[in-house]
């Protein structure tokens, strides 16, 4: 009588290294990132369970793509992807997915993009573009619950420029010929495309030797830091704007961040912020220009 010991373990996943600009040599395959929970699909002689990105078993959250799992035709595999709430387009709505897995699971979708196990086969060695046509293999014709990650091999930067044209978060480029290893790689990277906000300046932050820094908050909320990237003429303007309106860090702000060098500015500045798309602080920021709310 088999136990719980036998069935398949969970695998610490592979992790994409952020990388500003896309890979461009022919050894790269570039996927969609797509902006959801990470999530790896586990069959063994028990049934289906799926795992987050740290091991922990969501299958009841995850019911319908289980149940979809289990009518793949395997005994047992482990399946890497990502859980998205998708819109009537197929795009990704990362805040959607709370609410759908709290009422609407069946409106979730699993975008598998790697294979690691297969009927007592050990995938992980294998190049990544051999590992992607036995997933294929496993999930065509993948227009159900249970969807592919489509791959194109070369062409990264054109790649991105797509991407970004479809307002998508970004990419995920992978050595064709690398292996799979669990944690952070080199032989994956993702490059993430780029928004303008509008943002609240509520402090400016100056070291002596450092960029000078403001600090930023959307709808009362502190989202984080930027470099302030303008002109000296600017910078000038804007720190006679401090100087006119000091006032105290707001109510609700981070302690960590209240340190002396940091002068906090009265309401009615809004700045522009560069900053990478999909991230729920600023990330890689620099503010590029302000203005004053009459």
């Amino acid at each position: 009588m088999r136990s719980a010991q036998d069935r398949l373990k969970f695998i610490k996943p592979q992790e994409p290294r952020l990388v500003l600009e896309p890979p461009v040599s022919d050894d790269w395959l570039h996927e969609i990132k797509y902006d959801g929970f990470r999530v790896q699909l586990i069959l063994d002689w028990a049934g289906v369970r799926a795992f987050t990105r740290n091991g922990h078993d969501w299958s009841k959250r995850f019911w319908p793509v289980v149940n979809a799992g289990e009518k793949l035709p395997a005994k047992s595999f482990i399946i890497d992807g990502e859980m998205i709430a998708p819109e009537a387009d197929g795009r990704p709505n990362f805040h959607q997915m709370h609410s759908r897995m709290a009422w609407n699971a069946e409106l979730l979708a699993f975008v598998a993009f790697d294979i690691l196990y297969k009927d007592g086969l050990h995938l992980r060695p294998l190049p990544a573009i051999e590992r992607k046509r036995i997933l294929w293999d496993l999930i065509k014709p993948a227009t159900g619950i249970i969807q592919y990650s489509q791959h194109v091999e070369g062409g990264g930067a054109a790649f991105f420029a797509a991407v970004d044209k479809m307002n998508l978060e970004g990419m995920v480029s992978k050595r064709r010929n690398s292996p799979y290893r669990s944690g952070e790689s080199d032989a994956w990277v993702k490059t993430k495309c780029w928004d303008v906000d509008e943002l609240d300046l509520i402090g400016v932050k100056r070291q002596a030797g450092r960029q000078t820094e403001g600090l930023f908050a959307r709808d009362g909320k502190y989202v984080g830091k930027a470099v302030i990237a303008t002109t000296n003429a600017i910078k000038d303007r804007l720190w006679k704007r401090v100087q006119k309106g000091k006032a105290g860090p707001p109510e609700g702000f981070p302690r960590a961040e209240a340190t002396p060098d940091v002068e906090w500015v009265g309401p009615g500045i809004k700045a522009s912020v560069r900053t990478l798309r999909g991230e729920r602080k600023l990330r890689h920021a620099t503010m590029q220009g302000f203005s004053e709310e009459k």
